[in-house]
């Protein structure tokens, strides 16, 4: 079995070491973190992760933003996004779920109940 690449997007650098610490040793994943959209967006060309868990709300770009490059990229357009939002809303979840996206995850999260939410 393969180790599964995920990319997390996330302005709060906190969170992300969270995010990664967990996902690495409860999933035994590798993790790769970007603190802003545009390094979000090289990583996710250059390392083409098995999914990314993206921030909505970021100051750079925007999570939706961002989705929408990388959906106009062939190299990237494949991967699986994961939202994660500490606004949920349902006609928000309606419009993330026609756009393509696969999940979202709200915030605050149980960072060690996170590889279940992913998988």
């Amino acid at each position: 079995m393969s180790i599964k690449r995920v990319l997390v997007i996330d302005d709060e650098k906190n969170l992300c070491l969270v995010i990664k610490a967990c996902l690495e040793n409860i999933g035994h994943w590798q993790v790769l973190t970007a603190f802003s959209a545009s390094k979000g967006l090289i990583l996710a060309q250059t390392q083409l992760p098995d999914v990314i868990l993206l921030d909505v709300m970021m100051p750079d770009l925007d999570g939706l933003a961002l989705f929408e490059q990388l959906q106009k990229n062939p190299l990237t357009q494949k991967i699986p996004v994961i939202l994660m939002t500490a606004k949920v809303q349902q006609i928000d979840l309606k419009q993330y779920a026609q756009l393509g996206i696969i999940g979202v995850i709200s915030k605050p999260f149980d960072p060690l109940k996170l590889v279940n939410q992913i998988v």
